[in-house]
């Protein structure tokens, strides 16, 4: 990955680097973002004054795997706003950016800002008060760049927080309400940041969640305990991320359909593609509750 990075970005001009850079105000910011699902955060709080482009948009790819092209080192090279995921997540972005540097970008680097470090949990967008921390920090920094539009960035803001995520904190809380405390499987760490605002607790040892979310070795300890959880019907509902469906989580997704455990798949990114954030976390989270209602019987 670092050898395909480093010729994507000898093979381009030093396109940023050259001129006086960006200067607030001077026109419309144009964004983009590294993974989609920040990315529509930043289109709905931008509208039509900050065009928005994702580069990791495909619901069908393991976004860990992703290798950038040439078209990604010029479009980052020539943003005003670059927002990417941090925290070892999309490391070829940081790359890019460092190869053709633009006097006046601004990059915000979810991870930098709610300081997790390497090693940490990087799916941010499945926490959702890291939601809203990330989304008024995009909307200060379109401000910072087209001071003129304030007012509209600020009132796009109030919207996306007390409109737009409504029924997503409303199924958050229900779920909270009404199953708190019911214990759960899932593949990897990608749930582990949304089940704490669920209340619900997720058995599945950490190291196993994390070893598939990074793709390292699974240890037969933990492998062992994620599949005993199952046939004892230990978890009520399996959760699991079908753009990481390795060999050993596809054992496991049978082995609970076989035990008459509910399946829930969730996604790193938008599903589908032409999805709001929102639309897509309300989806997953109302097939989350049909299966604890499965599950429970309440």
């Amino acid at each position: 990955m670092i050898v395909l990075v480093a010729l994507v970005a000898g093979a381009l001009p030093a396109l940023a680097g050259c001129g006086q850079g960006i200067v607030p105000g001077s026109g419309p910011p144009a964004v983009v973002a590294a993974e989609s699902t920040w990315g529509s955060i930043a289109s709905q709080l931008g509208g039509t004054r900050a065009p928005v482009q994702s580069i990791i948009t495909n619901p069908a790819e393991d976004p860990h795997a992703y290798e950038p092209t040439a078209v990604d080192a010029r479009t980052l090279a020539t943003a005003s706003l670059v927002i990417v995921n941090g925290a070892g997540y999309d490391p070829w972005a940081s790359r890019l950016l460092a190869a053709n540097p633009t006097p006046g970008r601004i990059v915000l680097d979810v991870g930098r800002l709610l300081h997790v470090g390497q090693g940490g949990n990087p799916h941010r967008w499945y926490d959702p008060a890291d939601v809203r921390v990330v989304a008024g920090t995009i909307a200060a920094d379109l401000e910072r760049l087209d001071p003129r539009h304030r007012a509209a960035y600020r009132a796009a803001l109030a919207r996306f927080e007390q409109i737009d995520l409504a029924r997503y904190e409303r199924l958050i809380r229900g779920i909270r309400a009404r199953y708190a405390g019911v214990p759960v499987g899932a593949s990897e760490s990608i749930f582990a940041l949304l089940a704490p605002a669920l209340g619900l607790r997720v058995l599945t040892p950490p190291g196993f969640m994390k070893a598939v979310s990074e793709g390292s070795e699974i240890s037969a300890g933990d492998a062992a305990t994620a599949a005993a959880q199952i046939s004892s019907h230990t978890i009520r509902v399996w959760v699991f991320n079908v753009q990481n469906a390795t060999p050993e989580i596809s054992r496991l997704n049978g082995l609970a359909r076989a035990r008459g455990i509910p399946v829930v798949t969730i996604t790193e990114t938008l599903s589908p593609a032409s999805a709001t954030f929102q639309s897509w976390q309300v989806a997953q989270l109302t097939e989350l509750a049909r299966a604890l209602r499965e599950a429970t019987g309440r």
